[in-house]
């Protein structure tokens, strides 16, 4: 009989393992965290976390304070005082298009001394297929001292930025890919705490758990741009994608998740797996067309906006100054990685106009990548000052409702391009407004009559 909790270490801190590993020790294991970046593991040491996750801070402390969750720069103790091994380690593109594999192959290549017992590794990065049977390979070839064993496994992870630990805690499926029935009862162990409501937990072998990741996020970026390209026909002939969207979304083969038209997907995985995959495909003699379609369509959409702004004002922008609501590159997250809202920005500033953004919680991750080449403002309203038009390219709640008087009259005109459909554009046309959106109708201003709040 195994035993009711485990002794966890999760090599890499970002955002996957910071908050897997937070949420095992709120089951109730043993987890040691490690990373590199001694400053990252004296700050988390220290209580403060490093990520904007909503609900991780309450798991984060607990965890801290019951001596559950602990952070070191020490692989060798944290590898050696735990049964499962979870890699959580970037995986960036590489230049030729595939997942870099630099950083997971580099904590795996000193691994094989580290292990006093039988041992899991598990691969919860995404990574393309074969890469477990690379993992296993490396550590067959360090050479095994007597009596110490170890499986390789495929994790997948399924976590959506601002709302990880929710999918965490209670996901609508674990998938994992074995090789031996001894690590797959381990980790069947490990995770049917989560799934006490009857989920399933999804065994395969490794190739399969890892192709399944890919084709998940493929899958869902298809379905995306697929509404991104009917919501620009849809500007050209004069329907309403909102509408479309509803009748197509009512269909249960269809499903209404993932049929939002705005200005294309972004963040650390969709852009970097929907390219791996098509990558994979490539070095195995075969072609995802698809794909390659998708992403060249997601790279024009970014581009929507800024177009849309630049026809409405008569085609130059010099000189002009935009305001942006909207940095990450969605909302309830810090994160900025391929986000629209910054190919927006780079677009804008490549046509000569000067730029003040403002966001609930990436300030501070946008200036380490724009610095100060736009103005970061921490105030939804001032950032509109003097500006020649609004640019919403991310929907957080707070921009749903604002006070549309103040936001006309801090606008040099009340000009607004809704990279998010948030607004209805016929009420924002009798407010006054000159609201243009995706996919959806232009009205003309037909009030100045801007209300104190509400649309």
């Amino acid at each position: 009989m195994l035993d009711s909790n485990f002794n966890v270490a999760m090599v890499g801190t970002g955002y996957v393992g910071l908050v897997s590993g937070t949420c095992f020790a709120e089951m109730g294991n043993q987890v040691i965290c490690v990373d590199s970046d001694a400053a990252k593991i004296e700050r988390l040491t220290e209580g403060r976390l490093t990520i904007f996750e909503p609900g991780l801070s309450v798991f984060f402390e607990r965890g801290l304070r019951e001596k559950r969750l602990n952070f070191t720069t020490d692989l060798a103790w944290a590898v050696g005082a735990s049964s499962v091994v979870f890699l959580a380690l970037p995986t960036p593109p590489g230049a030729d298009g595939g997942a870099d594999l630099t950083h997971l192959l580099g904590v795996v290549d000193r691994l094989g001394p580290m292990l006093t017992g039988y041992t899991v590794i598990v691969n919860k990065s995404t990574v393309p297929v074969g890469t477990a049977d690379r993992v296993q390979a490396s550590l067959v070839g360090q050479g095994k001292r007597p009596g110490i064993d170890f499986d390789v496994v495929s994790n997948p992870e399924f976590l959506r930025e601002g709302l990880a630990v929710k999918d965490f805690m209670k996901p609508e499926r674990v998938v994992i890919g074995a090789g031996s029935d001894r690590a797959r009862d381990m980790m069947t162990q490990l995770y049917e705490p989560f799934v006490r409501g009857g989920n399933p937990i999804l065994t395969m072998d490794c190739r399969s758990a890892e192709m399944t990741k890919y084709a998940a996020n493929a899958f869902l970026a298809t379905k995306i741009t697929f509404m991104n390209e009917v919501a620009n026909l849809c500007q050209q002939v004069g329907a309403d994608v909102d509408k479309i969207r509803r009748g197509i979304g009512s269909d249960s083969r269809i499903g209404r998740e993932f049929l939002h038209a705005g200005i294309g997907f972004g963040g650390s995985c969709f852009p970097k797996d929907v390219q791996a995959f098509a990558h994979t495909a490539t070095t195995h003699g075969t072609r995802l067309r698809i794909l390659e379609a998708v992403l060249q369509a997601n790279h024009h959409q970014r581009r929507v906006l800024v177009q849309m702004l630049s026809q409405h004002v008569g085609g130059d922008l010099r000189g002009k100054h935009v305001a942006i609501w909207g940095l990450a590159f969605k909302p309830n997250t810090d994160d900025v990685r391929e986000s629209p809202a910054h190919h927006v920005i780079e677009e804008l500033l490549e046509r000569g106009a000067t730029v003040a953004a403002f966001d609930p919680e990436a300030l501070e991750t946008s200036r380490r990548v724009l610095g100060d080449r736009i103005s970061h403002v921490p105030d939804a309203y001032e950032v509109l000052t003097d500006a020649d038009a609004l640019l919403i390219c991310t929907e957080w709640n707070e921009f749903r409702r604002p006070n549309l008087a103040r936001v006309a009259s801090l606008l040099k005109r009340p000009l607004i391009l809704d990279g998010r459909n948030l607004f209805d554009p016929l009420k924002m046309a009798e407010f006054g407004f000159e609201y243009l959106s995706i996919g959806r109708p232009y009205h003309e201003p037909t009030s100045v009559d801007v209300p104190s709040f509400s649309q």
